[in-house]
């Protein structure tokens, strides 16, 4: 081998492991949880002022839930509180599960999220890993409080993640078979017509949330779950 081809090979090598380097800095970025403490502070202040009543049931999620505003309406003779937070994801819910959820001392906490973290990259097996967190920490904090995942169901926007949304939805229903505490509200198809495809009829202009219509719908699905006993 050659001077040269020697250099060429060294210059490669040394270029490898900057970019190797830099791939992993960029996969050991620290989640930002920053970023909702303006909304997770917000609901702080509200409860200081106006102090929720104990054993409601919370739901608590993504954008789903925080715009889900006719909550209470929707699920008449129920303490319902709404701590959802747009944009968020699993590992949000848990992180800030002692300001927003411990507190409140609910009966019941249901959560509807995982839809950003698969759209933001992560793995099914990492949401689900960051599900089992979420309970394991509202569980040891809330021992006498049932846990309940609501489901995802597929938006005509992120239509091309359905399928994985679908795995974890799964992964999850199995796992709350493993405690008492741990349930699942089944509601993938509740958007879906004829075709199998999300129906348009069901959402707003973004084509990722739920309208009026959807709500209720989902609410359906709700209701019929705390009717049993």
């Amino acid at each position: 081998m050659n001077r040269f081809n020697r250099v060429v090979l060294v210059w490669l090598a040394g270029w490898w492991m900057a970019a190797s380097a830099t791939v992993s800095l960029c996969a050991e970025t620290p989640h930002d949880y920053a970023k909702w403490e303006k909304e997770i502070a917000a609901y702080e202040q509200m409860d200081r002022t106006n102090p929720p009543p104990k054993g409601a049931v919370v739901f608590t999620g993504a954008s789903t839930i925080r715009r889900w505003t006719t909550l209470a309406k929707d699920l008449p003779g129920q303490l319902v509180l709404n701590r959802g937070f747009g944009g968020s994801e699993i590992a949000d819910a848990a992180h800030f599960a002692d300001r927003i959820i411990v507190p409140c001392a609910p009966r019941m906490v249901v959560l509807r999220s995982g839809g950003n973290d698969l759209h933001n990259g992560k793995s099914v097996e990492a949401v689900f890993a960051d599900y089992k967190e979420f309970a394991t920490k509202v569980h040891a904090a809330l021992p006498s409080a049932q846990i309940v995942f609501l489901s995802l169901s597929p938006s005509i926007a992120r239509w091309e993640q359905h399928e994985k949304e679908k795995a974890l939805n799964d992964l999850v229903e199995q796992y709350t078979k493993q405690a008492p505490y741990l349930k699942y509200i089944e509601e993938y198809d509740i958007a879906l017509g004829p075709d199998g495809k999300p129906r348009p009829e069901l959402f707003v202009a973004d084509k990722l949330h739920f309208n009026a219509e959807g709500n209720k719908l989902m609410a359906e699905k709700v209701r019929a779950f705390l009717a049993k006993p």
